[in-house]
């Protein structure tokens, strides 16, 4: 194993502190753990909460700043946080309007938030929660019932963000990010696997010429293996997959094509030419683009694709002003 580190057991506490110091204008990182939440909280509004097992930089702890999360609550790598770690998260951020924590459908994540909110209610905190679950690769997983959890996170951050930044109740933002969920599908390939610092070894071998596709955010087996394709016909899979499971048609999408880690920008826009292609050539219009790395797996070689079906209220808050380290509008 080859990286840039110290030691094992200090992988995640070490890249919190160097987090917070590259962006102490953003970030605080509460006593005894690696919670990060807004430097300066903000009262009078719904405080949003995330988080998941670190290795998915720059999610979580890069979208905590105005317009999108108030903390971000970060495990052992792959690994969900602990109840105590999310509910001492949600004790700093709240305020009179209440929390609402988005979660991916991991089954240990969904587990451990569910019960910090039992816990932050029966202090007498106003907690709600939705699941996000746009993965359209696999019905089921090795962590999940139902549908994982993956980039398309990013856009439920964005716009129920943007929904309590500008005042919306807790029942307002919960109902705006259970729509962006309702409305969000997505699905990656891997080309070659991660190294989780603690395991010292690839996760999964992949011979040099094949592809996993459908592959999760951990790593793990998707829909089939098959032999590596052209950029473009690894698009036209995947978009075959995502349209075939919701109605694009006469909606405008806002589109995220996510890079894993490993994979460098010059091939991500490759991919992105030819999405804009397809979509165009069935008459689905492009409202706004992201390219870069919004949810990896650490090293990973791969990408996946998410589109978002939009309404004239999510087009003005995804439109709507966020300035968080990883992420400006």
């Amino acid at each position: 194993m080859k990286k840039f580190i110290n030691d094992v057991s200090q992988v995640e506490n070490e890249m919190i502190k160097g987090m917070v110091k590259a962006y102490p204008e953003y970030l605080r990182q509460l006593p005894g753990g690696n919670v990060v939440v807004r430097a300066k909280k903000k009262e009078g509004k719904v405080a949003l909460i995330s988080g998941g097992g670190s290795g998915h930089e720059p999610a979580h702890g890069g979208y905590v700043g105005t317009g999108m999360l108030d903390a971000a609550v970060p495990g052992p790598v792959f690994t969900s946080p602990t109840p105590d770690q999310i509910y001492e998260g949600i004790k700093a951020i709240a305020t009179n309007k209440g929390v609402l924590m988005v979660v991916k459908n991991y089954t240990g994540d969904v587990m451990n938030f569910e019960m910090a909110e039992e816990m932050a209610q029966a202090d007498g905190i106003s907690v709600k929660h939705v699941v996000t679950n746009d993965d359209v690769a696999v019905k089921d997983s090795l962590f999940t019932v139902g549908r994982r959890g993956v980039a398309g996170t990013v856009f439920v951050h964005k716009i129920a963000g943007a929904k309590a930044e500008d005042g919306g109740t807790l029942d307002e933002v919960q109902e705006t990010a259970q729509k962006v969920i309702d409305n969000v599908r997505t699905m990656g390939v891997a080309i070659s696997p991660c190294t989780v610092p603690a395991a010292g070894k690839p996760g999964f071998e992949l011979p040099e010429n094949e592809m996993e596709v459908g592959i999760g955010i951990h790593g793990e087996p998707g829909t089939h293996r098959e032999p590596i394709k052209k950029a473009d016909e690894i698009v036209d899979i995947l978009l075959d997959h995502i349209l075939a499971d919701l109605d694009y048609t006469r909606h405008e999408v806002a589109v995220m094509v996510n890079g894993s880690g490993g994979t460098p920008l010059m091939e991500l826009f490759i991919i992105n030419n030819h999405v804009h292609d397809v979509l165009e050539s069935k008459g689905i219009h492009i409202y706004r683009t992201f390219v870069g790395n919004f949810m990896t797996s650490i090293e990973m070689q791969g990408f996946s694709l998410a589109l978002l079906r939009l309404d004239d209220e999510t087009k003005q808050l995804l439109d709507a002003p966020a300035d968080t380290p990883a992420f400006k509008v």
